[in-house]
């Protein structure tokens, strides 16, 4: 091959790369940004603005019933979107996947209140919550999964970490302007109209995104699997049948980290506010441990291409639940520096074990026709379980309860002990542990296995640049 058009393809695939490592990282920051613009909403606006009752905390408890609901359409999206990226493409699917979250967003900072149109109101942010969450059932899969096939294969947990670093942006954005606005404004004022300027300004998140994501191209292993005529005619089907227990341990592996972020970045507010903790310095606590996350999560992927998916993974979820009584025991005495410890130990290192390397992990367990959908089953119904079901149950719980903290420590430890099951039982997929092989011999691989029916982990073919 004619060594400058060698370069020039380098050059091509390694720029691009780098456009597609941005603009999934944009999307699963649009994604995470409804996530929490609407959780921090729900604690502190939400309850009185469209579920009013006597007691605030049923209000709460109705907004967060809102807020599961939305997990409920994920795993339809999944299955929905998961067969678009493995029938028409990966690209094609996340510019839809946006589109559906972003302007949902947008939409809820413009609904009128209980106030204005009575029932109508709740009955609009429920619609509206359905149809974000038919969209995140294929936004953060395909995400993960473009960047992932272009990525390296001894450096993918790296690269396909920089998508994960849209979980704490997505976070940090909302709960920075959500701090900002209860800062400048009156309480009274944020109730009123304050609380509608971070739904509002999702529309810049989605226009870089959208405009980013338009200009990369389709998966290279994508265009592979077409030009053969290999893929799928009904890949979910498919990956149930073949890579069925594969599935659920998977959504079993990401129950701890579903669970545990939702918890230590909204859950703790309402328990917090329960408990008469200064709501200001909680949610300060709570920036400051997730601005960390930032620089830890690439560590901890570069940390699983070096001793392996599975045994980062289980770091992460034995310190979640070595931490779930030290985690409420801080919060309980009001210390700024004891929550600031464990939040620390939780969200920048917990967390990013487990979170990190599922980037590069759930690819890596299903071949290229089915990958998609795989994916998408094991990311949705894993939020769903996790995070979906916990902001229903952690509420009630606070209520039912009278704020004691046993009942939510005991339903953090027990997805632990579940997750380090399911960890444990997948199979470890990170290339380095798996004796080195070359690329080319897991490409033949990956076919031999999935006309087996075999679960073992599969590797993805990459740009023949990008192997240099």
């Amino acid at each position: 091959m004619n060594p400058v058009h060698t370069a020039t393809r380098s050059q091509h695939d390694t720029s691009m790369l780098r456009r597609v490592a941005f603009a999934s990282t944009i999307g699963t920051a649009v994604e995470y940004y409804d996530f929490f613009v609407y959780g921090t909403a729900a604690v502190l606006v939400f309850g009185q603005k469209f579920f009013p009752a006597g007691d605030p905390l049923i209000g709460t408890l109705a907004a967060f019933a809102t807020y599961a609901v939305g997990f409920l359409a994920r795993p339809l999206g999944g299955i929905v979107f998961g067969h678009f990226g493995d029938r028409v493409g990966r690209k094609k699917a996340l510019v839809v996947t946006i589109l559906i979250v972003g302007l949902g967003t947008f939409a809820i900072g413009l609904l009128p209140d209980y106030q204005s149109i009575g029932l109508w109101a709740p009955v609009a942010l429920i619609v509206i919550r359905v149809l974000q969450g038919f969209g995140v059932g294929g936004e953060q899969a395909g995400a993960v999964l473009l960047t992932a096939e272009y990525a390296p294969p001894v450096a993918r947990g790296f690269f396909a970490s920089l998508v994960q670093l849209g979980a704490p942006a997505g976070f940090l954005i909302p709960a920075g302007l959500f701090a900002l606005l209860t800062g400048l404004l009156t309480h009274a004022q944020l109730i009123d109209w304050g609380w509608r300027l971070p739904f509002l300004g999702s529309i810049v998140l989605v226009a870089v995104g959208l405009y980013i994501r338009l200009r990369t191209e389709e998966s290279p292993v994508f265009r592979e699997i077409q030009q053969t005529k290999a893929v799928e005619s009904r890949p979910v089907v498919e990956v149930v049948r073949q890579f069925g227990p594969t599935i659920v341990k998977g959504v079993g592996a990401k129950l701890i980290e579903a669970c545990t972020f939702a918890m230590y970045t909204m859950i703790v507010l309402a328990y917090g506010s329960v408990h008469g903790v200064n709501q200001a310095m909680l949610l300060q606590t709570v920036i400051v441990a997730v601005t960390l996350e930032l620089l830890t999560i690439p560590l901890a992927d570069m940390l699983s291409d070096r001793i392996g998916r599975r045994a980062t993974c289980l770091l992460g979820a034995a310190l979640h639940v070595l931490l779930a009584y030290p985690l409420f025991h801080a919060i309980d005495s009001g210390s700024r520096v004891a929550i600031q410890i464990v939040m620390i130990l939780a969200i920048p290192v917990g967390h990013s074990l487990c979170y990190a390397p599922q980037a590069a992990l759930f690819p890596e367990l299903f071949p290229a026709r089915v990958r998609c959908s795989g994916i998408a089953l094991i990311w949705q119904i894993g939020s769903l379980l996790g995070s979906g079901v916990l902001g229903l149950v952690a509420v009630k719980l606070i209520q039912s309860t009278h704020g004691a903290a046993g009942a939510l420590i005991a339903y953090v430890v027990a997805l632990g002990i579940v997750s380090m099951v399911c960890v444990w039982l997948l199979p470890e997929s990170t290339p380095r542990r798996r004796g080195g092989a070359d690329l080319h011999d897991w490409a033949h691989r990956e076919e031999a296995m999935a006309e087996a029916g075999a679960e073992a982990p599969v590797a993805m073919p990459v740009p023949s640049a990008l192997q240099r």
